[in-house]
């Protein structure tokens, strides 16, 4: 696992990627800000359920949430503000 160089912004918030698995049976959710390091998604939605849950987990910090392909290639890139509001 190879995570990438951060800039000043990405080190204050909850950096997430979502890689396809080896056995291409989904993808993993990785992060530091999870509390075992990775989660597993399966098929269908795998990428979408795992980008859902990243917002959701980070709903009260930024978060930095890349896509990778199969190749290491970031394919999509999504940045959460942390809007999270308290009733």
């Amino acid at each position: 696992m190879k995570f990438v160089e951060l800039n000043s912004t990405e080190r204050a918030a909850h950096v997430y990627e979502v890689r396809p698995r080896k056995d291409k049976r989904g993808v993993d959710l990785i992060s530091n800000a999870l509390p075992f390091g990775r989660l597993w998604y399966g098929e269908p939605d795998a990428t979408s359920n795992a980008i859902g849950y990243a917002k959701h987990r980070s709903r009260s910090h930024h978060a930095v949430i890349r896509v990778y392909d199969e190749a290491g290639n970031v394919i999509e890139t999504h940045e959460h503000a942390g809007e999270f509001k308290e009733w």
